[in-house]
C-alpha cells in the first residue's frame, strides 16, 4: 500500500485508487490536550493553571483551529512565564505568528505562497482584508478584483481563482444547509495574507492597534473593531489621517457598525477626504451613518451597504445620491434591513451588472429596461398605469441569469405587451415565474403564448392564469427541451402539457388545477417502465382529483424517487405497489383521508414518511427513527429493521392484546411509548419489550385512564423514564420471595419519575405491619424523582447503595423513616428541594452512622449538593461531613432563613472545598454570610431574586472569587462591588436570569442561567 499526502486536492485526484481522506484539524478535546502537553511537556501543571490560565488557554486553541504546528509554535511561547498577563497578551497580539525560526509556521506557509503563480499571490494578498472566518463567495471575489483593477469584467467569468486557491491548499471549500457554496481560510492563512500584503493593505480588527507600524504605501483598509470606545484608538485614528493618503484609498470596508457614537463618529471624521474609492463596505444604523463625501464617491465600483446588527427600522431610505454612481458595476443590499424603496432615478446606474437585494428591491426599479447590463432580476411586478413599469422593460435586459418573477400579469392588455418582453431571447435565463393576480379578469391563452421563453430554460412556474387554454409551446409543441422543474397553480386549463414529452423533466407540482379527476403521464412508447426522468411528483389542493392512473403501457415509474400529497381530500389510488415505485425515497402524505396505503414503509427503499390524517393520526419515519401516533393503518416491520429510535403513541390497533414476541424490532435502542400498551390488563410489559432485545433507553409516558402494569423489566435496559403519567400505577410482582422488581441480570443505571403522583400509590411502603418492598434494581446510579406523593418512606431506596446521583423535588410525602446511611457512600450529586426537613435529615443521619454502618474511612464523595433549608444544613457535623469533596452548593427557595447565625457562620467556614455558592429566591433572605471572605477556594457566587438583600458582607468577598453574578442588585449594592473589584481585578460580574424550563422531550426540568453584562462587568 501507498500512502499520499499532500495539501493540493488536484494531486490527491490523481494518485487516488480509493476516495481520499481530507485531514482537517483535530477534534477540539484531542488538540487542547495535545496542546496543554506542548506546553507543560513532562511537566506537571502549576496549581493555578486550572482557575487562572486554562481559560485562556482555551480561548488561544480555538484560535489554532486544530492545527498541530501552530500548537507547538503556541506552547513554546507560553512555556516562557506562566502569567495571565503574558497569556492574554499571545492571545491578543497573535505572537505567535511573528515568529521567525525555520520551522515556525508563518515560514513553512510562506514557502507555499512563494510558489503560486503571480495572479494567484495577487488574487490571495486581498483577502486578508475580511475578517477571520469569513465566508467567500465567487462573486464577492470577483466583484472586488473587477472594482479595484484586477481583473477585468469582460474575463472575470474564465477563471476561479477561489478554485484554484483551493487547489493549492489555501482555502477550504464547504457547503451551507441549503446547499450553497463558499469558502473558508484558516486564520493561519488569513495572517499569511495580512503578512504578504502588508504595504498595500491593512485590516485593523483591534483597539490597540498601533499607527506608527503602518506602511504609507497603504491603500486598501478595513475595520472591523469591537463596538467599544477606547481613547486610544481615537488617537490613533487621528494620526492615520495623517500617515497615509485618505483621499487616494481605494477600498474602503467597515464590517460592522457601531451603537458607541463615539466610535461612529471617530471613523465618519477619519474618512472624511475619501474621494476615488473604488469599493466601500459600510453598515449603517443611521442616516447619518454614511461617510460625509458619499455624494461624492462616483468612482465608486462596488458599494455594499448594511444594517448594524443592533438595526431594524423599516422606514430609513436609501440616499438619493445612489443613483449618481455611473460607474457602479456591483451593488450589494443583501443584508440591507431597511425600506424597500429605491430612488426614482436609480435606473441611471446604466453599468450596474449586479445587484444583490431581496426581491421587493428589485420589483421596485423604475425604467429597469435602461440597466442593459444588468444580470439579474429577481421580480418585475408590472403595474398598471404606472410609468416604468410596463412589461416592455425587460426586452432590453439580454443578459439576464439566474431566476425572474413577473407579477402582476393581469394588467398586460395584449399580446403586443407580451410580446415586447422578448423572453425568448434571453438565452442565460435559468428559472421563470410567470403569475397572475388571483382575482385578475380572464386572460386571452395568446398573451401566455406570447411570453415564450428560451428553450435553455431550466424551471418554469405558471400560477393563476385565467384561461381556458395553456400555451401552445408548452401542451402542444415540445420547445422547453432543457426543462427539468414545472410548477402550475391556480390553472383551469382543459389540456395539460404532455409531461412525458418533456425529456428532462426531473420535478413536477400541481396546485389547485380545476376539473382534474385523474391524473396521467401520458408516457406512451414501449409498454412497461415509463422512461420520463421524473423523480419528483407533489399535488397540492386538488379538491377534485380521485386518482393517478397508470396507464395500460406504463405501469412502473423508475426514476421517481419523492411524492407530496397535500389536501386532495378525495384522492384515493395511487401507485404504491412495490412493482411501481421501484426507487421511491420519500413519501409524504397529509390531509388525504380517503387514500388508502399499504403497509408502511411498503418498500425498503423508502427512508423518509410522514403521514398525517388530522392532528390525532401520525405516522413519520426517516430510516433511524419511527413517530407513530394513533394510526389506523399497518407496519412494514420487515422494512424497519434500521430503526434505532422508536415512538409509540395511543395506537390500539398497532399493538394486538397478545404480543408473542412474533413482531420483533431488533434494532430498536430507544423508545417513548404511551403507558396504554404496558397495561395488565393488555400486554404485560415484559411481552412488549421482548420485542426489543436491544432496547436500552425506555420512557413511558401519559395514559388517559385509570391504568396498572408492572415494573418495566428488561436484561438490556439502562435508562427508564416515567414522564406525566398522572393515571398510572405500580404494582408488585407477585413471587415467593417477596415481590419487588429487583433482577439479578438488572443493567439499569438511571431512573427519571416525572409528575406521576400516584406511581407507587400501592407499593408497600412498611407502613403499619406491611412489609417494605424495594421498587428499584440496586443497580441504579441516577434517580430522578419529581412531584411524586405517593412515596412515602426512604425505607423504598434503601437497596440504591450505588447511586451517584439522586434528585428529589417536590415529593411532599417523603419522610427519612427507613432511610440507608448506605446510599451516601457513592453519592456525588444530590438535590433535595420541596420535601421539608428531608436533606438534613438524611446527611444528619450520615453523620451520626458514620462510625458504625459505613465503611471504616469513609470519606464522604459528594461534590454538588443543591437543597432548600439552609438553617438545617449549616450544621458542624454536616458540614465537617461534606467538607472533603464539596465544591458546588446550592440554596433553593428558603422562604424562611432571614440571616445566618453565628453558629452557621462557623460551619459554613468548615466547607474548605467549596467553589461555587448560590442562593436563589431566598425571599426572606436579608444579608449573605458575613464571613464569606474567609472561604479561599471560592471561585464563583450566585445570588438571585433575594430582593431583600441590601448590601454585600462588611468584609468583603474572598480575592479567589472569579465571577459573581446578581440580580437584581441596588445602587449601594453596584457602589460596594465597584470597591472590592478594585481589589480584585479579576473579578467578573454579570446578572444572572435564571429561568425554569420543563423540558418535554427530557428527563426532568432544568435550570438555565443567561449571563447579560452589567454595567457594573
Amino acid at each position: 500500500m501507498l500512502l499520499v499526502t499532500t495539501r493540493f486536492p488536484k494531486l490527491a485526484q490523481m494518485m487516488e485508487t480509493v476516495d481520499p481522506l481530507e485531514l482537517r484539524g483535530l477534534e477540539p478535546n484531542d488538540f487542547f490536550t495535545f496542546f496543554e502537553a506542548c506546553i507543560f511537556g513532562e511537566h506537571d501543571k502549576p496549581e493555578e493553571y486550572q482557575y487562572e490560565l486554562a481559560g485562556i488557554a482555551q480561548k488561544i486553541a480555538n484560535k489554532l483551529k486544530g492545527s498541530p504546528l501552530a500548537a507547538k509554535t503556541v506552547g513554546r511561547l507560553l512555556q516562557k512565564e506562566l502569567s495571565q498577563e503574558h497569556w492574554n497578551g499571545v492571545l491578543e497580539k497573535h505572537e505567535w505568528l511573528k515568529q521567525q525560526n525555520n520551522d515556525d509556521i508563518m515560514q513553512s506557509l510562506k514557502i507555499s505562497y512563494d510558489c503560486l503563480p503571480f495572479d494567484l499571490k495577487k488574487c490571495f494578498s486581498y483577502f486578508g482584508l475580511f475578517p477571520e472566518d469569513h465566508r467567500f463567495t465567487s462573486s464577492e471575489i470577483n466583484h472586488f478584483s473587477v472594482a479595484i483593477g484586477f481583473i477585468d469584467s469582460n474575463h472575470k467569468a474564465d477563471r476561479n481563482y477561489l478554485e484554484e486557491l483551493v487547489d493549492n491548499g489555501f482555502l477550504m471549500k464547504e457547503f451551507n444547509y441549503w446547499g450553497d457554496r463558499f469558502y473558508v481560510m484558516h486564520d493561519l492563512m488569513h495572517e499569511l495574507s495580512k503578512s504578504v500584503s502588508a504595504q498595500e493593505c491593512l485590516n485593523i480588527s483591534g483597539l490597540d492597534f498601533r499607527v506608527d507600524a503602518i506602511p504609507q504605501s497603504v491603500r486598501h483598509l478595513s475595520i472591523n473593531i469591537e463596538d467599544k470606545y477606547d481613547a486610544n484608538f481615537e488617537e490613533e485614528m487621528c494620526k492615520l489621517r495623517e500617515r497615509i493618503d485618505i483621499a487616494n484609498l481605494r477600498t474602503l470596508m467597515i464590517f460592522r457598525g457601531y451603537q458607541e457614537e463615539r466610535i461612529a463618529k471617530s471613523l465618519k471624521d477619519s474618512f472624511k477626504e475619501i474621494n476615488s474609492l473604488r469599493v466601500l463596505f459600510i453598515a449603517v444604523n443611521n442616516p447619518e451613518s454614511f461617510p460625509h463625501r458619499f455624494s461624492k464617491l462616483i468612482h465608486l465600483q462596488y458599494l455594499k451597504i448594511g444594517s448594524s446588527s443592533f438595526f431594524n427600522d423599516w422606514e430609513m431610505r436609501l440616499p438619493s445620491t445612489l443613483s449618481r454612481f455611473y460607474h457602479l458595476k456591483f451593488l450589494d443590499l443583501d443584508g440591507w434591513r431597511g425600506c424597500s424603496d429605491l430612488p426614482e432615478d436609480f435606473s441611471h446606474l446604466e453599468n450596474l451588472h449586479d445587484f444583490h437585494a431581496r426581491s421587493e428591491l428589485h420589483s421596485n426599479i423604475r425604467n429597469v429596461g435602461k440597466m442593459k447590463h444588468l444580470q439579474e432580476l429577481k421580480e418585475f411586478h408590472v403595474r398598471n398605469g404606472s410609468m416604468g413599469f410596463e412589461l416592455s422593460e425587460l426586452g432590453a435586459l439580454t443578459e439576464l441569469e439566474g431566476g425572474l418573477v413577473i407579477c402582476g400579469l393581469e394588467h398586460v392588455a395584449n399580446t403586443e405587451e407580451a410580446t415586447a418582453a422578448k423572453l425568448k431571447l434571453k438565452k442565460n435565463l435559468k428559472e421563470l415565474g410567470l403569475l397572475w393576480g388571483r382575482d385578475g379578469p380572464t386572460t386571452d391563452a395568446d398573451i401566455l403564448g406570447a411570453l415564450q421563453p428560451h428553450s435553455n430554460l431550466r424551471a418554469l412556474k405558471i400560477a393563476n392564469h385565467g384561461g381556458i387554454v395553456g400555451p401552445s409551446w408548452l401542451c402542444l409543441d415540445i420547445w422547453l427541451t432543457s426543462l427539468e422543474t414545472l410548477t402550475l397553480m391556480g390553472l383551469s386549463w382543459s389540456t395539460l402539457p404532455p409531461f412525458a414529452k418533456l425529456p428532462n423533466l426531473k420535478g413536477l407540482k400541481l396546485m389547485n388545477i380545476s376539473g382534474m379527476h385523474q391524473f396521467g403521464l401520458r408516457c406512451g412508447g414501449a409498454p412497461g417502465k415509463c422512461s420520463m426522468r421524473l423523480k419528483t411528483i407533489e399535488f397540492h389542493e386538488m379538491p377534485e382529483l380521485v386518482e393517478w392512473a397508470a396507464e395500460p403501457n406504463c405501469h412502473s415509474f423508475p426514476s421517481i424517487e419523492e411524492i407530496i400529497c397535500i389536501h386532495c381530500p378525495n384522492l384515493c389510488v395511487m401507485p404504491f405497489s412495490e412493482a411501481s415505485c421501484t426507487n421511491l425515497r420519500r413519501l409524504r402524505v397529509c390531509g388525504c383521508p380517503k387514500m388508502s396505503l399499504p403497509s408502511m414503509p411498503h418498500t425498503s427503499t423508502l427512508t423518509s414518511l410522514d403521514v398525517g390524517r388530522g392532528d390525532s393520526e401520525t405516522l413519520s419515519y426517516d430510516g433511524k427513527k419511527l413517530v407513530v401516533s394513533g394510526y389506523g393503518g399497518a407496519l412494514a416491520s420487515h422494512n424497519l429493521d434500521k430503526v434505532e429510535d422508536m415512538t409509540v403513541g395511543r395506537c390500539d390497533d398497532l399493538f394486538p392484546e397478545e404480543l408473542d414476541g412474533g413482531i420483533v424490532f431488533r434494532s430498536v435502542k430507544s423508545l417513548k411509548l404511551d403507558a396504554s400498551h404496558l397495561t395488565i390488563r393488555k400486554s404485560s410489559s415484559s411481552k412488549v419489550l421482548n420485542c426489543f432485545p436491544a432496547l436500552s433507553v425506555l420512557e413511558i409516558v401519559g395514559g388517559n385512564e385509570e391504568c396498572a402494569m408492572q415494573f418495566p423489566s428488561s436484561s438490556s435496559l439502562q435508562k427508564l423514564t416515567f414522564w406525566d403519567c398522572k393515571r398510572l400505577v405500580l404494582v408488585p410482582v407477585e413471587k415467593e420471595n417477596g415481590g419487588g422488581i429487583q433482577e439479578d441480570n438488572s443493567l439499569l443505571q438511571s431512573l427519571t419519575i416525572y409528575e406521576c403522583r400516584k406511581l407507587f400509590s400501592k407499593w408497600p411502603m412498611g407502613m403499619g405491619e406491611s412489609e417494605t418492598i424495594c421498587p428499584f434494581p440496586a443497580s441504579l446510579r441516577e434517580l430522578v424523582v419529581w412531584e411524586e406523593s405517593s412515596i412515602k418512606s426512604m425505607a423504598v431506596l434503601s437497596n440504591l447503595t450505588s447511586l451517584t446521583t439522586l434528585r428529589l423535588r417536590d415529593c411532599c410525602n417523603l419522610t427519612v423513616d427507613g432511610f440507608n446511611p448506605l446510599i451516601a457512600v457513592n453519592l456525588i450529586e444530590l438535590e433535595v428541594l420541596g420535601c421539608k426537613t428531608l436533606a438534613a435529615d438524611m446527611l444528619s443521619e450520615v453523620a451520626s452512622q458514620r462510625a458504625k454502618l459505613l465503611p471504616a474511612g469513609y470519606i464522604s464523595r459528594l461534590e454538588e449538593l443543591k437543597v432548600s433549608n439552609i438553617c438545617g444544613l449549616l450544621v458542624a457535623p454536616i458540614c465537617n461531613l461534606l467538607a472533603p469533596a464539596l465544591h458546588t452548593l446550592e440554596f433553593m427557595e428558603d422562604e424562611r432563613m432571614e440571616s445566618l447565625t453565628e453558629e452557621q457562620e462557623k460551619a459554613l467556614q468548615l466547607l474548605t472545598s467549596l467553589q461555587k455558592l448560590s442562593f436563589l429566591y431566598c425571599v426572606a433572605l436579608q444579608s449573605l454570610p458575613q464571613g464569606l471572605h474567609r472561604l479561599s477556594s471560592l471561585k464563583e457566587l450566585c445570588v438571585f431574586d433575594c430582593q431583600k438583600i441590601r448590601s454585600m458582607p462588611k468584609e468583603g468577598l474572598p480575592v479567589s472569587l472569579r465571577k459573581l453574578l446578581m440580580n437584581p442588585r441596588s445602587t449601594e449594592i453596584d457602589e460596594q462591588i465597584e470597591k472590592i473589584k478594585r481589589t480584585n481585578p479579576d473579578l467578573s460580574v454579570e446578572e444572572s436570569i435564571c429561568i425554569c424550563i420543563c423540558m418535554q422531550d427530557h428527563d426532568y426540568m432544568i435550570d438555565i442561567s443567561l449571563q447579560l453584562n452589567s454595567p457594573a462587568g
